[in-house]
């Protein structure tokens, strides 16, 4: 997989992560010279957040010329809804969860118009990546889409969002300690030119996160740093101009996963236990992902969703395949059998999956 050679990086116009940040949103896009916006919410949000939002942007004098609930990544429905918006919309807003970060960042991109990214949970870096996850004949599949003009995140909504959003937040950022091993083997192996600015970014992110000092996954400096990592993890890939610096054999098992199974986990619960897998694969800071894990909880919660470990196995194999042009560990038969040994010899994963005696 070559490197291609990038002469525009493309980074957010606006980045605020802090508590507090929902209200002012109109003084941030205001000070983007953003005047008429569409607002698309996640199923129940415009409840809790629409009264605040609005007000915000009015005091602004920001004209929102349509808002609604949308929950919908089927790819007719997004493509169906960019097309009808209207023609003198000049920004695309997304407020709540995944699906409609996706949705209305596809939106902007079919549209060629920029897109605010506001996230009210941090279970991935999909609310700062330039791809959309979007259903297309029935599976989830990834499609080119572009970097969020704007992120604002408030840490205090972040903060009281469920704590398996969280815990998916913590899985997908510590994934980039396999994923950066894996581009190196590439590049080590002559399949892939890492980038020294994008591994360098992504590895900062990564480790500014697992170092960070907590009590609990809830502390506002935990949630925080969090936030700006995954934010981070958006621009590596921006960088790169692909996603190899973020996302590497443990997302392909993921994937594969989203695959085979008709109700997946979180991508974020997903591709944590796929991350501790592959850090014994490849014998890289597995002991670091490990303690971090069991302090923080995550492979404790883990533990009570009933993960099935032959699911797994079957993603193992499965997963060379998602990604056919990558040569990641997974790419090795000797490392996809080590992978499945390791599914039920390893004492946390047996635990995991429920097999220990």
């Amino acid at each position: 997989m070559k490197q291609r050679n990038k002469e525009y990086i493309a980074i957010p116009a606006c980045l605020k992560i802090e508590n507090g940040a929902l209200s002012k949103i109109g003084t941030y896009l205001k000070d983007s010279g953003i005047k008429k916006t569409v607002i698309f919410f996640g199923n129940g949000l415009i409840e809790l957040f629409g009264t605040e939002v609005m007000a915000s942007l009015s005091e602004a004098g920001i004209e929102v010329l349509e808002y609604q609930e949308f929950d919908s990544i089927k790819l007719e429905d997004v493509t169906a809804l960019a097309f009808s918006l209207p023609n003198q919309t000049q920004a695309v807003i997304g407020l709540g969860g995944g699906k409609v970060i996706d949705a209305s960042k596809y939106c902007g991109f079919l549209r060629k118009l920029p897109f605010i990214s506001i996230p009210t949970s941090a279970s991935s870096d999909g609310f700062s990546s330039a791809s959309a996850s979007l259903f297309i004949q029935g599976k989830r599949t990834s499609v080119p889409a572009r970097m969020p003009y704007g992120i604002i995140a408030d840490t205090a909504i972040i903060k009281n969002a469920p704590k398996r959003f969280l815990f998916s937040g913590i899985g997908d950022m510590v994934s980039k300690i396999t994923a950066l091993y894996d581009w190196q083997f590439e590049e080590d192996n002559g399949y892939a030119e890492v980038n020294d600015f994008a591994m360098m970014i992504s590895k900062k992110a990564v480790n500014s996160f697992v170092r960070t000092p907590f009590c609990g996954i809830g502390d506002d400096l935990f949630i925080k740093e969090l936030l700006d990592s995954l934010a981070m993890s958006g621009i590596a890939n921006e960088i790169a101009g692909n996603s190899a610096p973020t996302s590497g054999s443990e997302h392909l098992i993921s994937h594969a996963l989203d695959k085979l199974q008709k109700t997946p986990q979180l991508h974020g619960i997903q591709v944590g236990v796929a991350t501790y897998l592959m850090s014994l694969v490849q014998s890289h800071r597995y002991k670091r992902v490990r303690t971090f894990f069991t302090d923080s909880g995550f492979f404790n919660y883990a533990e009570t969703l009933a993960l099935n470990a032959a699911d797994y196995e079957k993603a193992i194999d499965l997963a060379p395949s998602i990604k056919p042009f990558r040569h990641t560990y997974l790419h090795l038969e000797e490392c996809r059998k080590k992978a499945k040994e390791l599914l039920y010899e390893d004492e946390i994963l047996k635990r995991i999956f429920h097999l220990a005696k």
